[in-house]
């Protein structure tokens, strides 16, 4: 899991950096879009910079004759099939997608109104998956391919302000460690990248929504929090451009990693998670032998065959018995009735430990 500051190089061929890739980079035309486009091609590569405006992103970057600018509206699929199509014509392939677009609506969660929620998902989750799904056949292709989310500490814990951001984030993570195997076999990787606070322009004016104060018992933690953020706007220790020249680097290695937690503060982030994780995994350690596991299994046609997981205990009578219930969370097993209509032979099955 390398740390931003790690300029990873090894001795090893296959760590070496490889030859000229083609990089697709979203929200390009401002903030750290414009660092990993710039990185890119400072490194040699071909750089598709991607954004709602392609004037803005060609302002952004200048002319170079391996900069194509294209106009991107995450949220559409229709424009990023467009941009996809653009970026094959123009270069023949793309080696290195980069989701970086986002915005932030931030707001305690009864005040964020859900049209603002969904607007979150909409571009920070479902945004970075229109696009992907648009280039994975590209990739698939190719038998190469590497696909990059950029995602946040916000996916790693969650935190007050926060619940549709660190909503998005952690569905960005799940999505992008379940997509890993699944494109594997096709030679493509995965890589989340995990920023902490960088001066991305996310918490400027035109990346962040606060929610609008209408519930008192929230107000004074409102007032204190935006005045607060709004402070730290510019003023993030995190400098982007090292960050894009970190990634670029790790990007173009025959082995990148599946995730990169950068900053001192995301990587003091992810160690406390990992050991609030252990502490709470290990709290309730002992109940488990109180927690019994269906395992009947039907020895007759017509009787239920019983899975763990298919039918749940819960305590009942302060614990000192159980209630099976189905997967409906309908009582299953009282008296030997199950939920299939059938008889369950009980034989060699009981809650652990309990006696027959």
């Amino acid at each position: 899991m390398p740390a931003l500051g790690l300029p990873v190089r090894s001795d090893r061929e296959d760590d070496k950096v490889t030859d000229k890739k083609v990089w697709f980079i979203t929200g390009a035309g401002r903030g750290m879009g414009v660092d990993i486009a710039t990185a890119a091609l400072a490194a040699g590569h071909a750089a598709v910079a991607s954004g709602r405006s392609p004037e803005r992103v060609g302002a952004a970057l200048g002319d170079a004759d391996d900069l194509l600018a294209v106009k991107l509206d995450v949220t559409d699929p229709a424009d990023a099939q467009a941009a996809v199509t653009a970026a094959v014509e123009r270069f023949g392939r793309i080696d290195v997608l980069v989701n970086n677009a986002g915005n932030f609506y931030a707001g305690f969660f009864e005040e964020i109104t859900p049209q603002d929620f969904r607007a979150q998902i909409e571009t920070t989750l479902f945004g970075p998956m229109n696009i992907t799904r648009a280039v994975l056949p590209v990739m698939r292709a190719q038998h190469s391919g590497l696909v990059v989310a950029i995602s946040s500490t916000a996916g790693i814990v969650g935190q007050e302000f926060c619940t549709a951001y660190a909503a998005a984030k952690f569905g960005v993570e799940g999505w992008i460690e379940s997509l890993g195997p699944e494109v594997a076999p096709f030679g493509i990787r995965t890589m989340l990248v995990e920023p902490g606070f960088f001066r991305t322009e996310l918490l400027s004016p035109e990346s962040t929504t606060y929610a609008q104060s209408s519930i008192d018992d929230y107000a004074e933690r409102t007032t204190q929090t935006v005045a607060a953020w709004k402070a730290m706007n510019g003023q993030q220790g995190g400098d982007p451009a090292k960050l894009a020249d970190a990634l670029v680097q790790l990007a173009s290695q025959h082995e990148p990693p599946v995730r990169l937690v950068a900053g001192a503060d995301a990587i003091a982030t992810v160690e406390q998670k990992a050991k609030d994780l252990l502490a709470q995994a290990d709290a309730y350690r002992g109940c488990r032998r109180r927690w019994p596991t269906a395992t009947a299994q039907a020895t007759t046609q017509g009787r239920c065959r019983v899975t763990p997981g298919q039918h749940r205990p819960v305590p009942v009578d302060g614990g000192r018995g159980w209630q099976y219930l189905d997967h409906q969370g309908r009582r299953s097993h009282e008296r030997g009735h199950c939920c299939h209509r059938g008889r369950v032979d009980w034989s060699g099955h009981r809650p652990a430990g309990q006696r027959r």
